[in-house]
């Protein structure tokens, strides 16, 4: 399989995808690995995690170029990817070292006088981990970095879009201490990845990715463990008493960095009416300021969508959108695989591009009156993973934490926030469990009882 920079369409590598037979062959090895990476203690496995983040940060800039190439990601956020993958593998080494146990007593009952109860966490076994395209490093890394500190074997399958990271990554594991067959890389189609799934030497899975591919395949995994991470339709609310200038800085890096192509992506946002019309144009004005370029150039901050195909698709929506009376404030003319910053309001409810999620560089900005409104406006939504209100009432942001349906409420900052200790998953359509390392660790591990 050839692997094409989305930016000049040169190719920039090939890989091989494997058989389901060659497939099964890893998975096989992976469970030879389950005794092993049991026995690991907690010092083994902190050992290991930091020869990662030392290996990582040997060759920072291989990393930073290979995901800007393969990915048409600007410098400046793929160079924010490997500090946070390096952070990710760094929080790990500390969290396999604080796995919870607990000791207790058991004569709060007649039948337990005298006995004592004894709860510990131990390695669920394989793990497969399932990656998308845009954050092909770090998204992995909250698979691998978990699986590792919780001594689990991970098979990881990256996208077939941005392979090429991963075999980097898998270069400088293999140099580390890990047992053999803790970490596997599998390049293969997706159907061959739903016979893995089904296998049953896998324990747990771990998906990225769309919705409708995520719930079929926890569907395919029967009883398995299952975390799916399935993106958003990330909405923001501006109230009358926010920092306005704050707001606008944060929301225009949230709508439109990596070209949108971000599970938060801000794609709506609600500001109070006696703002929305000085909002719009502020906003705009933002947007046409973006520094259009090289991905490898350190002053760029918006570039080429992953591929035309998707470049098409977000043409598509929003074109839906105006023909049905949508006003279009910037942008929505597509150069091939490069789709501009495009900003809409008076959108229909029954839009594309208000409903789904658009992941492409597409924001909606409209107005509300009360609080209570904007909020039944982010929950018009099957999406449900993070939203952000910019306000200075204390008042109004207990309303938005106890009201917003969704996994997590950003307070004065861009919806896009995250950081790699966080618990991080939505509700409704955008997920099922959550990441960040010690949550997921807890994926990873299951409960014994010892009874004495």
């Amino acid at each position: 399989m050839k692997v094409i920079n989305p930016y000049d369409n040169t190719e920039i590598g090939e890989i091989e995808l494997v058989t389901i037979k060659s497939a099964f062959q890893k998975v096989e090895r992976a469970k030879q690995a389950e005794v092993t990476m049991r026995a690991l203690s907690s010092f083994q496995k902190s050992t290991i995690l930091n020869q990662i983040v030392d290996g990582i940060k040997e060759r920072f800039e291989e990393f930073v170029t290979t995901i800007s190439n393969e990915s048409g990601k600007p410098y400046i956020y793929a160079k924010g990817e490997v500090q946070r993958a390096i952070e990710t593998f760094t929080i790990a080494a500390e969290e396999c070292k604080r796995i919870p146990h607990e000791s207790f007593d058991l004569d709060a009952s007649a039948k337990g006088k005298g006995r004592r109860g004894e709860y510990r966490y131990f390695p669920v076994g394989v793990v497969f981990g399932i990656s998308p395209f845009n954050f092909p490093l770090n998204l992995a890394v909250h698979k691998i970095a978990p699986a590792i500190a919780a001594g689990c074997p991970i098979v990881l399958k990256p996208s077939s879009k941005t392979p090429l990271t991963m075999e980097l990554l898998n270069s400088v594991i293999a140099a580390s201490d890990l047992p053999e067959g803790g970490f596997t890389v599998l390049h293969c189609t997706r159907e061959v990845g739903n016979e893995i799934i089904q296998h049953p030497n896998i324990n747990v899975l771990s998906f990225t990715g769309s919705p409708a591919i995520g719930w079929e395949m926890k569907a395919k995994a029967g009883k398995k463990k299952v975390i799916l991470e399935l993106g958003g339709n990330a909405a923001a609310i501006v109230c009358k008493d926010a920092n306005y200038g704050l707001a606008l800085d944060e929301l225009t890096v949230g709508a439109f960095a990596y070209s949108g192509q971000v599970c938060i992506h801000t794609q709506r946002i609600y500001v109070h009416q006696e703002l929305v019309d000085q909002f719009k144009k502020d906003f705009v004005s933002r947007a046409q300021q973006l520094t259009v370029g090289d991905p490898l150039a350190p002053s760029t901050n918006f570039c080429v969508m992953i591929d035309e195909q998707n470049a098409k698709r977000v043409e598509s929506w929003v074109n839906e959108a105006a023909a049905a009376g949508a006003q279009v404030l910037l942008g929505g003319n597509r150069e091939g695989a490069y789709y501009p910053p495009t900003i809409l309001t008076n959108v229909p409810k029954d839009s594309k591009v208000r409903n789904e999620e658009v992941f492409g560089p597409v924001v909606i900005i409209e107005s509300f009156n009360t609080l209570q409104e904007a909020i039944d406006e982010v929950n018009d939504s099957r999406w449900g993973l993070q939203a952000s209100i910019f306000t200075d009432s204390i008042i109004q942001l207990n309303q938005a934490f106890d009201e917003l349906e969704v996994g997590g409420v950003i307070h004065n900052l861009s919806t896009t926030f995250r950081v790699d200790e966080m618990p991080y998953g939505g509700v409704k359509d955008s997920g099922f469990g959550r990441e960040g390392v010690k949550y997921a660790m807890m994926d990873y591990l299951e409960g014994k009882l010892l009874i004495r």
